[in-house]
């Protein structure tokens, strides 16, 4: 057995409730599905405005673009494909190769020269990050000590805010050259993944997947029954509200600040970039205090989530302007950071038997990137009106997605996986 395998067979077995350098190195790895998930996501809505305006797209073919990528629909057919298979042939089978596929993709987007290029090379991006990112994250959560486990899970928010700040200050720096500034952008997403698709071929498979598909299968069915049922939807419920005003904050800001004229494109992405960055901040001290019981869960989350409404809520009384848009990115990027997407990766792995662990984070995932991705379209549609629309039914889906967080959060902090498990069946 190699020095990474052992690791891997000790945490499968019992945890020593340290964190080793192996595992920090994996952490990494597997994060950086987040980093190129984010980028890839940002890095295109820092392009909508340009590919429109070089290949002439209607407001509505900027809605579908936005719809059928990494923010939405193809995402959601890769996590449910990823997911599932994640779970029945292996974690490594799946984020072995999908980066090859999503490197192809980034690069037919930094090469369009026309619509057909850029719509394909977006859906093909979509399919490879959504395959990537519930097989990543099993393969954390299985490796970590039980009391340090939303910590390396939390990390990896930190590479799926790194992403995108990277990108946008690459965009910024780059914006004298227009178009041809993102598709400089595009090539560095290429570039990360390649190197990362190399780095990765030295990892192991899951030892807590190996142990549990030696004992049999798991029927996708299974996720529908019992106790797996009412984690789905708790999950789902969670990260879909959440994730319309996320989505909406990640892939349209430049564009909406530019169409409502609140600024232009250096304006419009170097708010965004703040917002990333003040998401890195608060994860931190986040990671610091996650793995410290049920109550400080349940804390976190509800002061993150009464942020998080009021992010929204401020452009239903002030007018949309560069000060009131910092308001917002300030709130809103403190708020997601202690109870948001870190929160749903922490209780996806916890939630769920092993073999089903990936299929139920690709499920609840996938169905969040498509309602996504329906919103999506109406996106530039309602921004023709103002921001007033879009802030109050964010203000809702943000107040569904805390209350139901919080009244409902289950307690299964510092627990072991397997202990988990067997108190949930």
């Amino acid at each position: 057995m190699t020095a990474p395998e052992a690791v891997g067979a000790a945490t499968a077995t019992g945890d020593d409730n340290t964190v080793t350098r192996q595992q920090w190195k994996w952490s990494v790895l597997a994060g950086m599905a987040s980093y190129l998930d984010a980028g890839s996501i940002v890095a295109l809505g820092s392009g909508l405005a340009l590919f429109q305006a070089y290949l002439g797209l209607s407001s509505g073919a900027v809605g579908v673009l936005a719809a059928i990528g990494p923010n939405a629909i193809g995402c959601a057919l890769g996590a449910f494909v990823g997911g599932r298979l994640g779970d029945r042939l292996g974690r490594k089978r799946i984020y072995k190769y999908d980066l090859l596929v999503y490197a192809l993709g980034v690069l037919c987007i930094a090469l369009a020269v026309n619509a057909p290029m850029l719509f394909i090379g977006t859906f093909v991006v979509g399919v490879a990050v959504g395959a990537d990112v519930p097989t990543s994250l099993a393969l954390v959560g299985e490796f970590s000590p039980s009391k340090h486990r939303g910590k390396l899970l939390s990390f990896t928010q930190i590479a799926w805010n790194a992403g995108p700040v990277v990108v946008l200050l690459l965009a910024l720096a780059l914006s004298g050259l227009d178009l041809l500034g993102i598709r400089i952008v595009f090539l560095h997403l290429v570039v990360v993944a390649l190197v990362t698709w190399a780095l990765r071929r030295g990892l192991s498979e899951s030892a807590r997947w190996q142990s549990a598909k030696s004992q049999g299968t798991a029927a996708f069915k299974a996720i529908f029954r019992g106790n797996n049922l009412r984690a789905l939807a708790w999950t789902a419920t969670v990260y879909v509200f959440w994730g319309l005003a996320a989505g909406t904050a990640g892939l349209f800001t430049p564009y909406i600040v530019q169409t409502l004229h609140a600024g232009g494109q250096a304006a419009g992405v170097a708010l965004s970039c703040a917002g990333f960055v003040i998401g890195i901040l608060a994860t931190i001290p986040f990671m610091r205090y996650i793995d410290r019981g049920y109550r400080t869960r349940r804390v976190l989350w509800g002061a993150g989530s009464i942020m998080q409404v009021a992010s929204y809520a401020v452009f239903l009384f002030l007018p949309f302007s560069v000060p009131v848009i910092i308001v917002n990115i300030v709130l809103f990027g403190i708020g997601a950071a202690i109870a948001g997407e870190a929160v749903y990766k922490i209780f996806s792995q916890e939630l769920f038997p092993t073999l089903l662990r990936g299929t139920a984070q690709g499920f609840t995932f996938g169905v969040a990137r498509t309602v996504l991705g329906v919103w999506s379209f109406f996106v530039p549609m309602l921004a023709g009106a103002g921001i007033g629309i879009i802030a109050a039914l964010l203000v809702a889906c943000l107040v569904i997605s805390g209350a139901v967080g919080f009244f409902f959060m289950p307690d299964t902090s510092g627990k072991s996986l397997e202990q988990i498990e067997a108190e949930r069946a």
